[in-house]
């Protein structure tokens, strides 16, 4: 099983931008399709954005995109997530999670079967 760790969040003021990663200890990241799903409170843990195992397609929820680009690093086995004109909207925890050869949408739609981060704090004041 895959461990995955996120860092990057923190404070930020509306439109200002952070950059999210996800370090993951296996030595197979290159066969594991990633994404980023994140949680505000009181709310449904949410998709956010999407990559497939051979880094080829991505997939955003319509509310980040255009503002969020997720991307990988196969050789460093991380994941990131440059988040950019963030507004208080975005404010919630942000997990890292990882499918192994799955497609993007088994990833998003069957997500309680991925393997999870811990989650990282982004806080978005306006």
């Amino acid at each position: 099983q895959v461990r995955l760790v996120e860092s990057g969040g923190g404070s930020v003021q509306a439109g200002g931008s952070l950059r999210l990663s996800c370090a993951a200890s296996t030595l197979g990241f290159g066969s594991y399709a990633m994404a980023w799903f994140r949680q505000a409170p009181g709310k449904e843990r949410e998709f956010v954005a999407a990559i497939s195992w051979k880094g080829g397609a991505t997939r955003y929820a319509d509310s980040v995109r255009g503002r969020f680009t997720i991307s990988r690093d196969n050789a460093a086995a991380r994941l990131y997530l440059q988040m950019d004109r963030l507004s208080a909207e975005d404010t919630a925890v942000y997990f890292c999670a990882a499918r192994y050869r799955e497609t993007i949408p088994t990833l998003v739609s069957d997500s309680d079967s991925n393997a999870w981060g811990q989650g990282t704090q982004v806080t978005v004041s306006a």
